[in-house]
């Protein structure tokens, strides 16, 4: 049977044939043959000719390898780190884990009067968004709060000040997949994209700049905007820079119609707690001083208001399904805040190298610097991705964590997330259930995927240093063929891998689909 490569290579079509021929020649290949015959085909691509890959087939009951190759050289895994870190957040702050945003304070209070400051306290809620902070704000309404004396302080210290991780691109800043951990952050979506603000651009009088609206509405940010309106009709090119360290927003391009994106707040801390200021004058507090303050809430202070976030099993959804980032890295820190005391990224790691140990990914045996896997230093081998795959089916937290992950085909972002508009029509769609991870260079799909006997399998692939656009094509093709196989009656099958395009001048372009709102 012809197995057909649309990437225009003849060289590789003459090996392909040659192998076919020889193939007949001593009898067509069945069962696991016929399986390994093809996953070679698919490996021998030329995109690949002088990248790195890795790709790792095994039963999930029982784990039995199936097909190994590359199976245990270090790669950068992108998104598939998240497998890593939402596992051991599972493991370590439990299903049940709510994180929750606090209004205290130290002072005493007297007919409604609050005698000195109160303090807004975060312990990282990526979830937290204005409606959570105006409920905070009706909670003090409800209590009889009418006036505080002194100003508003934003308790941050619950995760220490660093707020980029290490090897993250500088000249990712501005964009929602990179922004900055906070423990008090504020996100202005369902989708929960902590740290940025929703920006939107209406066209004016032709000519002239755009309008531009910021929500939640906040002073923290400033805009510059240096659109342009253009005629009815005419193609949106919104572009948005943020100032390198700083809050200023530069707006640019040409507004034919309405547009939006989310970029980046430089100060996630001061934003939430802006926020929420504006939330206490819209229910008629007043607060005497208007500057915001910085600090630890006082010890002993009293709780005035109180609001938890949806627990992690909840978040696992939004999380895995769009591949968020910053929920990610509130988890790593969050680990170390709870077993190190210390809500920082080392400790949040140490802590996930622990309990990942335990679920077949050796400590020292591959690096995790950050848990979204956005770090270049990140490294880890399909062979542990695999373990983990296999053991964390043991786990108590296992269903709430497989159907996290994004499925195959299925339309609903919520389900389908980043495989939403993948593998339809094949055996894969509503199927596979598996974590995709991309950055330039570096694509990687794995997670589960029941065969035609009706068994289910584990399977990690990973590819990284190749220079073309992302190699969904090929992990897409892995992935069928897996739902195709039928055991002891397989045979080798003809499958097309659409040819990739180009790698284009903009890097930002080759990341995950939900990253750049294309999916």
């Amino acid at each position: 049977m012809r197995w057909r490569f649309t990437s225009g290579a003849v060289a590789l079509s003459a090996v392909l044939l040659a192998g076919l021929v020889s193939g007949s020649a001593q009898g067509e290949p069945t069962g696991l043959d016929a399986l390994r015959l093809d996953l070679d085909r698919i490996l021998a691509a030329p995109e690949l000719n002088g990248a790195h890959y890795g790709l790792v087939v095994r039963k999930a009951v029982g784990g039995e390898v199936l097909y190994s190759r590359g199976a245990t050289g270090r790669l950068n895994p992108a998104s598939n780190g998240k497998l890593l870190t939402s596992a051991a957040a599972l493991e370590t702050l439990g299903a049940g884990h709510r994180f929750t945003t606090e209004v205290l304070t130290g002072a005493r209070t007297a007919g409604g009067v609050v005698l000195g400051d109160i303090h807004l306290r975060g312990t990282g809620d990526p979830t937290l968004r204005e409606s959570d902070l105006n409920s905070l704000a009706d909670q003090l309404v409800s209590s009889g709060v009418k006036t505080v004396t002194g100003r508003v302080v934003a308790d941050d210290t619950w995760y220490d000040s660093v707020r980029l991780g290490s090897g993250w691109a500088w000249d990712d800043e501005p964009f929602y997949y990179a922004a900055e951990i906070s423990a008090l952050t504020l996100a202005p979506n369902s989708d929960f994209d902590a740290g940025t603000v929703r920006l939107q651009a209406r066209p004016g009088p032709v000519g002239k700049p755009a309008q531009i609206q910021l929500t939640p509405e906040t002073s923290v940010v400033t805009v510059d905007n240096r659109t342009v309106s253009a005629a009815p009709g005419t193609p949106s090119s919104l572009s948005i820079d943020r100032e390198h360290g700083g809050s200023r927003l530069i707006v640019t391009g040409t507004i034919g119609a309405p547009a939006e994106d989310y970029p980046t707040v430089g100060d996630p801390t001061a934003y939430a707690a802006d926020v929420f200021s504006k939330a206490l004058a819209a229910k008629g507090i007043t607060v005497a001083r208007k500057d915001i303050g910085r600090g630890a809430a006082p010890a002993g202070a009293k709780v005035l208001a109180t609001h938890s976030s949806m627990t992690l099993a909840e978040l696992m959804v939004p999380f895995m399904k769009l591949s968020n980032n910053m929920h990610a890295e509130s988890l790593v820190k969050a680990m170390g805040r709870k077993e190190k005391g210390a809500g920082t990224w080392a400790a949040g790691t140490e802590v996930m190298a622990k309990k990942l140990a335990g679920l077949g990914v050796p400590e020292g045996a591959y690096r995790m610097v950050d848990g979204s896997g956005l770090s270049r230093m990140d490294l880890i081998t399909t062979e542990q991705l695999g373990n983990l795959l296999v053991a964390a089916q043991n786990r108590s937290w296992f269903p709430a964590w497989y159907e996290s992950l994004p499925v195959a085909g299925k339309a609903e972002r919520m389900v389908g997330g980043t495989l939403r508009n993948r593998m339809k029509g094949t055996p894969a769609e509503g199927n596979v259930h598996a974590k995709t991870g991309s950055l330039t260079g570096v694509t990687g799909l794995s997670g589960y995927v029941t065969a035609a006997t009706g068994e289910r399998l584990v399977f990690t692939s990973v590819m990284n240093n190749y220079l073309t656009a992302k190699l969904s094509g090929l992990e897409d093709a892995i992935a069928i063929r897996l739902a195709h196989y039928a055991g002891a009656q397989d045979r080798s099958i003809a499958t097309t891998v659409p040819a990739p395009r180009a790698a284009g001048p903009n890097p930002h372009t080759d990341l995950e689909c939900t990253w750049t709102r294309t999916c």
